[in-house]
Protein backbone atom coordinates (compact mmCIF):
# COMPACT_ATOMS: atom_id res chain seq x y z
CA UNK A 1 0.00 0.00 0.00
CA UNK A 2 1.52 3.39 -0.83
CA UNK A 3 0.40 5.96 1.63
CA UNK A 4 -1.78 5.67 4.46
CA UNK A 5 -5.75 6.20 3.39
CA UNK A 6 -7.45 9.01 5.13
CA UNK A 7 -9.68 7.59 7.71
CA UNK A 8 -12.51 10.16 6.98
CA UNK A 9 -12.86 7.99 3.61
CA UNK A 10 -16.26 5.86 4.38
CA UNK A 11 -15.55 1.62 3.61
CA UNK A 12 -17.79 2.60 0.21
CA UNK A 13 -15.11 4.72 -0.94
CA UNK A 14 -12.29 3.10 -0.01
CA UNK A 15 -13.75 -0.03 -1.65
CA UNK A 16 -14.42 1.37 -4.70
CA UNK A 17 -10.88 3.00 -4.17
CA UNK A 18 -9.15 -0.67 -4.99
CA UNK A 19 -12.02 -1.59 -7.77
CA UNK A 20 -10.54 0.02 -10.89
CA UNK A 21 -12.72 -0.01 -13.92
CA UNK A 22 -16.13 -0.92 -12.45
CA UNK A 23 -17.84 2.52 -11.16
CA UNK A 24 -19.04 4.82 -13.27
CA UNK A 25 -17.62 8.11 -11.92
CA UNK A 26 -19.65 10.65 -14.23
CA UNK A 27 -22.30 9.71 -12.31
CA UNK A 28 -21.40 10.31 -8.30
CA UNK A 29 -22.12 13.47 -6.42
CA UNK A 30 -19.71 16.14 -6.59
CA UNK A 31 -18.46 15.81 -3.33
CA UNK A 32 -17.79 12.12 -3.15
CA UNK A 33 -15.96 12.44 -6.40
CA UNK A 34 -13.77 14.66 -4.65
CA UNK A 35 -13.36 12.51 -1.82
CA UNK A 36 -12.20 9.49 -4.31
CA UNK A 37 -9.78 11.94 -6.70
CA UNK A 38 -8.28 12.63 -2.99
CA UNK A 39 -8.13 8.90 -1.83
CA UNK A 40 -6.75 8.21 -5.55
CA UNK A 41 -3.89 10.94 -4.57
CA UNK A 42 -2.59 9.18 -1.83
CA UNK A 43 -2.96 5.78 -3.21
CA UNK A 44 -0.83 6.24 -6.18
CA UNK A 45 2.51 7.10 -7.23
CA UNK A 46 2.51 10.88 -8.72
CA UNK A 47 5.90 11.84 -10.45
CA UNK A 48 6.08 15.43 -11.71
CA UNK A 49 8.62 15.25 -14.64
CA UNK A 50 9.75 19.15 -14.03
CA UNK A 51 9.76 21.32 -10.80
CA UNK A 52 12.49 24.15 -10.01
CA UNK A 53 12.54 24.34 -6.94
CA UNK A 54 16.68 24.24 -7.08
CA UNK A 55 17.14 27.34 -9.09
CA UNK A 56 14.13 29.10 -7.11
CA UNK A 57 16.56 28.87 -4.05
CA UNK A 58 19.78 29.49 -6.01
CA UNK A 59 18.04 32.65 -6.82
CA UNK A 60 17.32 33.54 -2.93
CA UNK A 61 20.52 32.67 -2.13
CA UNK A 62 19.74 29.58 -0.37
CA UNK A 63 22.80 27.76 2.05
CA UNK A 64 22.76 24.59 3.36
CA UNK A 65 22.83 26.44 6.69
CA UNK A 66 20.67 25.89 9.95
CA UNK A 67 18.27 28.42 9.87
CA UNK A 68 17.98 27.66 6.06
CA UNK A 69 17.06 23.98 6.43
CA UNK A 70 13.09 24.82 6.89
CA UNK A 71 12.84 26.21 3.08
CA UNK A 72 11.94 23.44 1.83
CA UNK A 73 9.88 21.55 4.86
CA UNK A 74 6.91 24.47 4.97
CA UNK A 75 6.72 27.85 3.06
CA UNK A 76 4.42 30.18 1.77
CA UNK A 77 6.78 30.72 -1.16
CA UNK A 78 6.70 29.54 -4.19
CA UNK A 79 5.31 26.02 -5.08
CA UNK A 80 6.26 23.22 -3.50
CA UNK A 81 7.55 21.82 0.01
CA UNK A 82 7.25 18.82 1.65
CA UNK A 83 3.96 19.81 3.36
CA UNK A 84 2.32 20.57 0.60
CA UNK A 85 3.52 18.09 -1.74
CA UNK A 86 2.44 15.55 0.95
CA UNK A 87 -1.05 16.89 0.60
CA UNK A 88 -1.37 17.11 -2.96
CA UNK A 89 -0.08 13.52 -2.65
CA UNK A 90 3.32 13.87 -4.93
CA UNK A 91 5.69 11.79 -4.56
CA UNK A 92 8.73 12.36 -6.92
CA UNK A 93 8.81 15.66 -8.45
CA UNK A 94 11.85 15.85 -10.65
CA UNK A 95 14.01 18.21 -9.49
CA UNK A 96 15.33 20.77 -12.27
CA UNK A 97 18.86 21.44 -12.68
CA UNK A 98 18.41 24.34 -14.72
CA UNK A 99 20.97 26.11 -16.36
CA UNK A 100 20.19 29.50 -17.95
CA UNK A 101 21.21 30.02 -21.90
CA UNK A 102 23.84 32.78 -20.81
CA UNK A 103 25.58 30.07 -19.55
CA UNK A 104 26.48 28.27 -22.99
CA UNK A 105 29.12 30.25 -23.73
CA UNK A 106 30.37 29.75 -20.73
CA UNK A 107 31.51 25.83 -20.30
CA UNK A 108 33.05 25.74 -16.89
CA UNK A 109 30.72 28.01 -15.05
CA UNK A 110 27.52 26.47 -16.35
CA UNK A 111 29.22 23.10 -15.27
CA UNK A 112 29.40 24.73 -11.64
CA UNK A 113 26.25 25.62 -11.34
CA UNK A 114 24.80 22.60 -12.28
CA UNK A 115 27.01 21.52 -9.60
CA UNK A 116 26.03 23.79 -7.02
CA UNK A 117 22.14 22.86 -7.89
CA UNK A 118 23.10 19.35 -7.80
CA UNK A 119 24.91 19.69 -4.00
CA UNK A 120 22.01 21.54 -2.84
CA UNK A 121 19.43 19.22 -3.55
CA UNK A 122 21.67 16.50 -2.15
CA UNK A 123 22.02 18.61 0.85
CA UNK A 124 18.57 18.89 1.14
CA UNK A 125 18.23 15.42 0.98
CA UNK A 126 20.92 14.82 3.58
CA UNK A 127 19.72 17.54 6.19
CA UNK A 128 16.11 16.16 6.22
CA UNK A 129 16.78 11.93 5.54
CA UNK A 130 13.38 10.96 7.10
CA UNK A 131 11.31 13.42 4.47
CA UNK A 132 13.32 13.12 1.34
CA UNK A 133 15.45 10.49 -0.54
CA UNK A 134 17.30 10.44 -3.53
CA UNK A 135 16.53 8.43 -6.76
CA UNK A 136 17.95 7.33 -9.92
CA UNK A 137 15.48 4.32 -10.75
CA UNK A 138 11.70 4.09 -10.40
CA UNK A 139 12.64 1.19 -7.72
CA UNK A 140 14.02 3.61 -5.41
CA UNK A 141 11.15 6.08 -5.80
CA UNK A 142 8.94 3.28 -4.49
CA UNK A 143 10.93 2.22 -2.02
CA UNK A 144 11.33 5.69 -0.70
CA UNK A 145 7.83 6.23 -1.29
CA UNK A 146 6.93 3.05 1.02
CA UNK A 147 8.77 4.63 3.66
CA UNK A 148 6.83 7.29 3.64
CA UNK A 149 9.61 9.54 1.82
CA UNK A 150 8.98 12.17 -1.41
CA UNK A 151 11.98 11.51 -4.12
CA UNK A 152 13.62 14.26 -5.51
CA UNK A 153 15.25 12.47 -8.87
CA UNK A 154 17.11 15.19 -10.82
CA UNK A 155 16.74 16.06 -14.34
CA UNK A 156 18.98 18.54 -15.96
CA UNK A 157 17.64 21.49 -18.16
CA UNK A 158 19.87 22.69 -20.67
CA UNK A 159 22.99 20.87 -22.23
CA UNK A 160 24.93 23.62 -21.91
CA UNK A 161 27.43 22.16 -18.65
CA UNK A 162 27.96 19.25 -20.80
CA UNK A 163 30.24 21.53 -23.08
CA UNK A 164 32.07 20.06 -25.96
CA UNK A 165 33.05 16.92 -24.04
CA UNK A 166 30.79 13.91 -24.23
CA UNK A 167 32.07 12.17 -21.28
CA UNK A 168 30.86 15.02 -19.07
CA UNK A 169 27.17 13.03 -19.89
CA UNK A 170 28.41 9.97 -18.18
CA UNK A 171 29.39 12.58 -15.20
CA UNK A 172 26.76 13.81 -14.47
CA UNK A 173 24.58 10.49 -14.95
CA UNK A 174 27.13 9.45 -12.00
CA UNK A 175 25.86 12.54 -9.67
CA UNK A 176 22.22 11.49 -10.54
CA UNK A 177 21.26 13.45 -13.56
CA UNK A 178 18.31 11.00 -14.88
CA UNK A 179 17.23 12.92 -17.89
CA UNK A 180 18.86 15.96 -19.93
CA UNK A 181 16.86 18.83 -21.93
CA UNK A 182 19.10 19.10 -25.27
CA UNK A 183 18.74 22.94 -24.69
CA UNK A 184 16.69 26.17 -23.63
CA UNK A 185 15.78 29.73 -24.41
CA UNK A 186 18.79 30.07 -27.75
CA UNK A 187 20.77 27.18 -29.78
CA UNK A 188 23.69 25.54 -28.31
CA UNK A 189 26.07 22.65 -29.05
CA UNK A 190 23.45 20.24 -29.44
CA UNK A 191 20.66 21.37 -31.34
CA UNK A 192 18.45 24.15 -32.35
CA UNK A 193 15.77 25.88 -29.63
CA UNK A 194 11.99 26.32 -30.01
CA UNK A 195 12.61 29.77 -28.69
CA UNK A 196 15.32 30.84 -31.34
CA UNK A 197 14.69 31.56 -35.11
CA UNK A 198 18.56 31.37 -35.83
CA UNK A 199 18.62 27.64 -36.49
CA UNK A 200 22.16 27.29 -36.24
CA UNK A 201 21.77 23.82 -36.97
CA UNK A 202 18.47 23.10 -38.84
CA UNK A 203 18.16 20.29 -35.94
CA UNK A 204 20.83 18.65 -34.31
CA UNK A 205 24.09 19.09 -34.47
CA UNK A 206 26.75 16.79 -35.32
CA UNK A 207 28.02 16.92 -31.68
CA UNK A 208 24.18 16.35 -30.67
CA UNK A 209 23.86 13.41 -32.48
CA UNK A 210 26.72 11.69 -30.81
CA UNK A 211 25.49 13.23 -27.31
CA UNK A 212 22.28 11.48 -27.84
CA UNK A 213 23.28 8.11 -28.83
CA UNK A 214 25.43 8.33 -25.60
CA UNK A 215 22.29 9.31 -23.81
CA UNK A 216 20.57 6.12 -24.46
CA UNK A 217 24.26 3.78 -24.31
CA UNK A 218 24.04 5.07 -20.25
CA UNK A 219 20.15 5.22 -19.72
CA UNK A 220 19.74 8.75 -19.47
CA UNK A 221 16.40 10.35 -20.86
CA UNK A 222 16.28 12.38 -23.98
CA UNK A 223 14.32 14.80 -23.12
CA UNK A 224 12.84 17.35 -26.23
CA UNK A 225 11.13 19.81 -24.85
CA UNK A 226 12.32 22.94 -25.94
CA UNK A 227 14.17 22.10 -28.84
CA UNK A 228 12.43 23.21 -32.30
CA UNK A 229 10.64 21.06 -34.66
CA UNK A 230 13.37 19.72 -36.78
CA UNK A 231 15.63 19.02 -33.75
CA UNK A 232 12.63 17.12 -32.73
CA UNK A 233 12.70 14.75 -35.80
CA UNK A 234 16.34 14.15 -35.73
CA UNK A 235 16.40 13.04 -31.88
CA UNK A 236 13.58 10.37 -33.29
CA UNK A 237 15.80 9.24 -36.23
CA UNK A 238 18.71 8.74 -33.77
CA UNK A 239 17.34 7.24 -30.58
CA UNK A 240 16.26 3.42 -30.03
CA UNK A 241 14.85 4.15 -26.91
CA UNK A 242 11.78 6.25 -25.93
CA UNK A 243 11.78 9.70 -24.67
CA UNK A 244 10.15 12.19 -22.99
CA UNK A 245 8.89 16.11 -23.45
CA UNK A 246 9.42 16.71 -19.43
CA UNK A 247 6.77 19.79 -19.40
CA UNK A 248 5.43 20.43 -22.89
CA UNK A 249 1.87 20.86 -23.95
CA UNK A 250 0.16 20.85 -27.02
CA UNK A 251 0.03 23.12 -29.68
CA UNK A 252 -3.56 22.71 -30.86
CA UNK A 253 -4.52 25.09 -28.09
CA UNK A 254 -1.54 27.55 -28.48
CA UNK A 255 -1.06 28.19 -32.19
CA UNK A 256 1.81 29.13 -33.22
CA UNK A 257 3.64 28.96 -30.24
CA UNK A 258 6.39 26.54 -30.73
CA UNK A 259 7.33 25.26 -27.70
CA UNK A 260 4.70 23.31 -27.18
CA UNK A 261 4.16 20.19 -29.83
CA UNK A 262 2.68 19.55 -32.81
CA UNK A 263 -0.50 17.12 -33.64
CA UNK A 264 2.07 15.27 -35.59
CA UNK A 265 5.27 15.64 -33.15
CA UNK A 266 2.45 13.95 -30.58
CA UNK A 267 1.38 11.23 -33.07
CA UNK A 268 5.41 10.46 -33.61
CA UNK A 269 6.54 10.68 -29.84
CA UNK A 270 3.90 7.64 -29.32
CA UNK A 271 5.20 5.79 -32.04
CA UNK A 272 8.70 6.17 -30.55
CA UNK A 273 6.75 4.89 -27.07
CA UNK A 274 7.75 8.08 -25.00
CA UNK A 275 5.50 10.68 -22.62
CA UNK A 276 4.43 14.16 -23.22
CA UNK A 277 4.63 15.76 -19.61
CA UNK A 278 1.81 18.71 -19.65
CA UNK A 279 3.06 22.00 -18.38
CA UNK A 280 1.05 23.70 -16.58
CA UNK A 281 1.86 27.25 -17.32
CA UNK A 282 -0.49 29.73 -18.58
CA UNK A 283 1.26 30.69 -21.92
CA UNK A 284 1.18 26.52 -22.70
CA UNK A 285 -1.97 25.95 -22.33
CA UNK A 286 -4.23 28.96 -23.81
CA UNK A 287 -3.46 31.20 -26.85
CA UNK A 288 -6.32 33.75 -24.87
CA UNK A 289 -3.76 33.70 -21.57
CA UNK A 290 -0.98 34.00 -24.09
CA UNK A 291 -2.59 37.34 -25.59
CA UNK A 292 -2.82 38.49 -22.02
CA UNK A 293 0.22 38.90 -21.67
CA UNK A 294 0.16 42.58 -21.98
CA UNK A 295 -2.29 42.65 -18.52
CA UNK A 296 1.00 41.63 -16.80
CA UNK A 297 3.13 43.54 -18.33
CA UNK A 298 0.87 46.44 -16.86
CA UNK A 299 1.26 44.99 -14.19
CA UNK A 300 4.97 45.04 -13.60
CA UNK A 301 4.38 48.64 -14.96
CA UNK A 302 2.11 49.45 -11.61
CA UNK A 303 4.95 47.02 -9.23
CA UNK A 304 7.73 49.36 -10.97
CA UNK A 305 6.46 52.94 -10.10
CA UNK A 306 6.18 51.75 -6.58
CA UNK A 307 9.72 50.18 -6.93
CA UNK A 308 8.17 46.67 -5.96
CA UNK A 309 8.77 43.24 -7.58
CA UNK A 310 6.08 40.46 -7.42
CA UNK A 311 8.13 38.35 -4.84
CA UNK A 312 7.80 41.53 -2.07
CA UNK A 313 5.59 41.36 0.69
CA UNK A 314 4.26 44.73 -0.15
CA UNK A 315 3.52 43.88 -3.75
CA UNK A 316 0.77 41.11 -2.75
CA UNK A 317 -2.24 42.99 -2.19
CA UNK A 318 -1.26 45.17 -5.59
CA UNK A 319 -1.31 41.46 -7.29
CA UNK A 320 -4.37 40.00 -5.58
CA UNK A 321 -6.37 43.22 -6.70
CA UNK A 322 -5.39 42.90 -10.42
CA UNK A 323 -5.86 39.10 -10.27
CA UNK A 324 -9.48 39.52 -8.90
CA UNK A 325 -10.17 42.05 -11.62
CA UNK A 326 -8.99 40.29 -14.38
CA UNK A 327 -9.62 36.87 -14.06
CA UNK A 328 -9.35 36.29 -17.88
CA UNK A 329 -5.19 36.31 -17.34
CA UNK A 330 -5.30 32.22 -15.87
CA UNK A 331 -6.37 29.42 -17.30
CA UNK A 332 -7.75 26.54 -14.80
CA UNK A 333 -7.74 22.44 -14.54
CA UNK A 334 -10.14 22.03 -16.65
CA UNK A 335 -7.88 23.55 -19.68
CA UNK A 336 -4.88 21.18 -18.35
CA UNK A 337 -7.29 18.31 -18.81
CA UNK A 338 -8.35 19.54 -22.24
CA UNK A 339 -4.47 19.16 -23.25
CA UNK A 340 -4.67 15.81 -21.68
CA UNK A 341 -7.86 14.47 -23.35
CA UNK A 342 -5.88 15.96 -26.60
CA UNK A 343 -2.81 13.79 -26.20
CA UNK A 344 -4.89 10.69 -25.55
CA UNK A 345 -7.20 11.38 -28.70
CA UNK A 346 -3.72 11.48 -30.50
CA UNK A 347 -1.29 9.15 -29.03
CA UNK A 348 -3.28 7.19 -26.63
CA UNK A 349 -3.47 7.07 -22.52
CA UNK A 350 0.19 5.24 -22.30
CA UNK A 351 1.74 8.47 -23.70
CA UNK A 352 0.75 11.27 -20.91
CA UNK A 353 2.53 12.62 -18.18
CA UNK A 354 2.84 15.81 -15.68
CA UNK A 355 5.32 18.19 -15.62
CA UNK A 356 3.44 21.23 -13.95
CA UNK A 357 6.95 23.94 -14.39
CA UNK A 358 6.08 24.72 -10.87
CA UNK A 359 8.40 26.81 -9.47
CA UNK A 360 9.67 27.83 -13.13
CA UNK A 361 6.16 30.29 -14.37
CA UNK A 362 5.85 32.38 -11.40
CA UNK A 363 1.84 33.51 -11.14
CA UNK A 364 0.34 32.09 -14.35
CA UNK A 365 -0.74 28.83 -13.05
CA UNK A 366 -3.90 28.02 -13.37
CA UNK A 367 -6.99 27.97 -11.38
CA UNK A 368 -7.03 24.77 -9.20
CA UNK A 369 -3.44 23.97 -9.44
CA UNK A 370 -1.69 26.73 -8.47
CA UNK A 371 0.69 24.26 -6.05
CA UNK A 372 1.84 20.94 -5.38
CA UNK A 373 -1.16 20.53 -2.52
CA UNK A 374 -3.56 20.48 -5.39
CA UNK A 375 -2.93 17.71 -8.14
CA UNK A 376 -6.42 16.08 -6.26
CA UNK A 377 -8.19 18.27 -8.36
CA UNK A 378 -7.11 17.16 -11.77
CA UNK A 379 -7.56 13.50 -10.97
CA UNK A 380 -11.44 15.35 -10.06
CA UNK A 381 -11.69 16.51 -13.04
CA UNK A 382 -10.85 13.01 -15.16
CA UNK A 383 -12.80 11.29 -13.28
CA UNK A 384 -15.56 13.31 -14.14
CA UNK A 385 -14.51 13.20 -17.49
CA UNK A 386 -14.87 9.40 -18.08
CA UNK A 387 -11.16 8.60 -16.96
CA UNK A 388 -10.99 5.37 -14.76
CA UNK A 389 -8.44 4.73 -12.54
CA UNK A 390 -5.95 2.68 -14.47
CA UNK A 391 -5.90 5.40 -16.80
CA UNK A 392 -5.29 7.99 -14.25
CA UNK A 393 -2.53 5.67 -12.51
CA UNK A 394 -0.66 5.57 -16.01
CA UNK A 395 -0.75 9.44 -15.95
CA UNK A 396 0.72 10.10 -12.97
CA UNK A 397 3.47 7.58 -13.00
CA UNK A 398 3.17 3.84 -14.16
CA UNK A 399 3.79 5.92 -18.04
CA UNK A 400 7.20 7.46 -16.96
CA UNK A 401 7.79 4.58 -14.98
CA UNK A 402 7.82 2.28 -18.55
CA UNK A 403 9.72 4.47 -20.31
CA UNK A 404 11.95 5.21 -17.61
CA UNK A 405 13.02 1.27 -17.08
CA UNK A 406 13.39 0.70 -20.97
CA UNK A 407 15.94 3.74 -21.00
CA UNK A 408 17.92 1.93 -17.74
CA UNK A 409 17.42 -1.71 -19.96
CA UNK A 410 15.22 -2.93 -16.84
Amino acid sequence: MKKLILFSISFFLLLSACKKQTIDYTKLPDEELKRIADSLAQQFIITDGHVDLPYRLKVKNFRLEKEFLGIPISTTEGDFDFERAKKGGLDAPFMSIYIPSRYQLQDDKGKALADSLIDMVNGIIAAHPDKFGAAGSPQEIEANTKAGKISLPMGMENAAPIGNDIKNIEYFFKRGIRYMTLTHGKDNQICDSSYDTTQTWNGLSPFGEQAVKEMNRIGMLVDISHVSDSAFYDVLKMVNKPVIASHSSCRYYTPGFLRNMSDDMIRALGKNGGVIQINFGASFLDSVARTNSKLLDSLEAVLAEKKLTSRDAEAQTIIDGFIKNHKELFSDVERVADHIDHVKNLAGIDHIGIGSDYDGVGDSLPVGLKDVSQYPNLIYVLLKRGYTQSDIEKICYLNVKRVWEKNLNL
